[in-house]
């Protein structure tokens, strides 16, 4: 188990560094910088190209590091990301940490608030799915499913916004309501941000939940059709006991090893509900970093993501251990 957890580090840290770079070198493969845009909007079409613009210019990548070869600027960014030093943001003017600190926490909150969901419901449902198969049951929750995976996102944000006020006269936008926003931590901001969570959650969560239906549903149907499931019903255990016991631990084996690819997935996923729906959330963020082309905050970003997925994928094959005895085997 130490052996594998510190092999597993190793390549997450060296596939985190790759990932580092790649980032880095992609953002700045469009043309012109922050330092372009910024001097464009402030001068306008007129000024620029002048000697008064390619002065500001030269003064401002001198001043925010970006007058130094692409390799020193990743050395000087990386060096100090290391140690948590994500750099400065030449778009917000404060540093990396300080904005995306901020987001990531709700970030996490509601990830983990749709992945709640999405289990709760996608991992039973599927479960009596397959025990009905080709019954009426079966048939109303696959429809059901597709009808999940079809509906976009955004629509159905757009959707329960307006049932929301409309009906409800109650504001969807948002964790918060306006005198939380800004207010520190308390009981009375949690409970008000719960109340605003189950929104995005079943938004967010929606098209993963009926696509896991799915594969929940197609995992046990294949278990089920086994030997040892057979030799179990011919022994005479109960039946709940017979689908609960090995099949639905074998059947789970592929939510649980995906569960690692849900937490970025929903981040880099969810822009535009965040948008729409305005969550305090680190996607519109990323959004903004590389419209404005501020390097260091979009590169921070996508590494801290990277950091996520990996860290995610790790839990996710400790978990899997503790479902499937045969991968225990294998992994010690």
């Amino acid at each position: 188990m130490i052996a594998f957890m510190t092999r597993r580090i190793l390549l997450g840290l060296f596939t985190l560094w790759v990932l580092s770079v790649v980032a880095f070198i992609v953002i700045t493969l469009p043309p012109g910088d922050f330092v372009d845009d910024y001097v464009a909007n402030l001068i306008g079409d007129a000024g620029f190209g002048t000697p008064v613009a390619a002065l500001l210019e030269e003064n401002l990548r001198k001043e925010y590091g970006l007058d130094r070869p692409l390799i020193i600027q990743y050395y000087k960014w990386a060096s100090k990301a290391a140690f948590g030093d994500f750099g400065f943001s030449v778009e917000f003017q404060r540093p990396v940490w300080e904005i995306v600190s901020d987001k990531l926490l709700m970030t996490i909150i509601v990830a983990g608030a749709t992945i709640l969901f999405t289990w709760t419901l996608a991992i039973p449902i599927g479960i009596y799915a397959a025990v009905r198969h080709r019954k009426i049951e079966d048939y109303a929750l696959t429809f059901v499913g597709f009808i999940g995976l079809a509906i976009p996102d955004f629509l159905l944000a757009l959707a329960l916004m307006w049932i929301g006020y409309f009906y409800f006269d109650f504001s969807i936008g948002g964790l918060n309501t306006r005198e939380y926003v800004t207010a520190a931590w308390s009981m009375g901001k949690v409970v008000d941000m719960l109340s605003h969570l189950w929104i995005p959650a079943i938004v967010l969560g929606t098209s993963g939940t009926a696509g896991l239906i799915r594969i929940m549903r197609a995992n046990l149907l294949d278990e089920l059709s086994k030997p040892y499931v057979v030799t179990a019903r011919a022994k005479g255990l109960k039946e709940w006991r017979v689908v609960i016991k090995y099949p639905v631990r074998v059947a789970l084996n592929p939510i649980v090893s995906t569960a690692g690819y849900l937490l970025p997935f929903l981040i880099s996923g969810s822009v535009i509900v965040s948008v729409v729906l305005s969550l305090p959330t680190i996607g519109p963020l990323l959004l903004r970093a590389l419209l404005a082309e501020d390097l260091f905050m979009a590169s921070s970003i996508v590494v801290i993501l990277g950091a996520m997925t990996i860290v995610g994928t790790l839990l996710s094959d400790i978990l899997l251990m503790f479902v499937d005895p045969r991968i225990r085997m294998v992994k010690n």
